[in-house]
């Protein structure tokens, strides 16, 4: 942990899962900022707010009033801040802000926190309280960027979208954000964002659709395709990556899946999907 002032910067890396309860008492006035590269991390929402889960790929920069229960995956990695409240307070309010850590706003503002981190013990007093206030000013930067476009309570009906549009032009190789957001007209960073407000991202999505394709193409009982045809079908640059992809997605090779799929299809025993067996007395 790294401390400037009334500041402080931690970089975490932790194998286990964590979990902690809520503190009786336990009273704050900061502001707190959690920037996942790796896992998740789900905190406790203020009263009548439901939890928040911080995945990767994301922050989320909010006041804390209090102390309040959090859980970890396994294998985090992330970059906690705490800031002071006095000029953050008033710009965000009881709002959570969350957005993707790679916007240009928050890579200057990590690179800030390692370059702290390496330095802080060589700073004299002026360096120290220049860390800080450039901090705090990077902070409100990322949270302004936030608030300039979308409407939050309109976020969730550009992702669908969105969404509805990925679905129908999956097959076409110029599926992109950027593509979609030139035919619904925003920009492609205001995309992002509707997206990171409903906690996904915009090429996840397309690539899990297409992998979901993909399988129901493999589980059809006449008229294959092979692995390399899917593929390419599908927009994946080759049969290796679509392999990779599947397999990570689904935990099984799609030739493997073929092959599972056309020997429950063969059982004598085979009932419909999401039905049970019985048995007579």
């Amino acid at each position: 942990m790294a401390k400037v002032h009334g500041a402080a910067i931690a970089d975490l890396h932790a194998a286990s899962a964590t979990r902690t309860a809520d503190v009786p008492g336990g009273d704050q006035d900061l502001i707190a900022m959690y920037v996942v590269r790796r896992g998740a991390w789900t905190l406790g929402g203020p009263p009548g707010y439901g939890d928040q889960t911080v995945s990767a790929g994301q922050f989320l920069v909010r006041h804390l009033g209090h102390l309040t229960a959090f859980e970890t995956s396994a294998h985090l990695t992330a970059k906690f801040l705490v800031l002071p409240p006095g000029e953050l307070k008033p710009l965000l309010g009881n709002r959570v802000i969350t957005g993707p850590a790679d916007s240009a706003e928050m890579r200057l503002l990590t690179a800030l926190t390692d370059m702290i981190h390496t330095t802080v013990a060589d700073l004299g007093p002026a360096g120290v309280a220049a860390a800080q206030g450039t901090l705090i000013e990077l902070t409100k930067a990322v949270a302004k960027s936030r608030f300039d476009e979308v409407e939050p309570r309109l976020a969730p009906a550009l992702a669908q979208a969105a969404k509805d549009l990925a679905n129908r032009r999956l097959a076409e190789p110029e599926l992109s954000p950027a593509m979609l957001a030139r035919e619904l007209s925003v920009s492609v960073r205001t995309l992002h964002r509707a997206f990171a407000a409903v906690g996904e991202q915009v090429t996840t999505y397309i690539r899990h659709r297409r992998l979901h394709e993909a399988r129901l193409a493999l589980a059809a009982p006449s008229g294959r395709l092979s692995i390399s045809e899917l593929a390419a079908h599908w927009q994946f640059s080759d049969g290796s990556h679509f392999t990779r992809a599947f397999k990570k997605h689904y935990g099984q090779t799609p030739s493997e899946y073929a092959r599972s799929t056309q020997a429950a299809s063969l059982s004598p025993n085979r009932h419909p999907p999401g039905h049970g067996s019985t048995e007579s007395a």
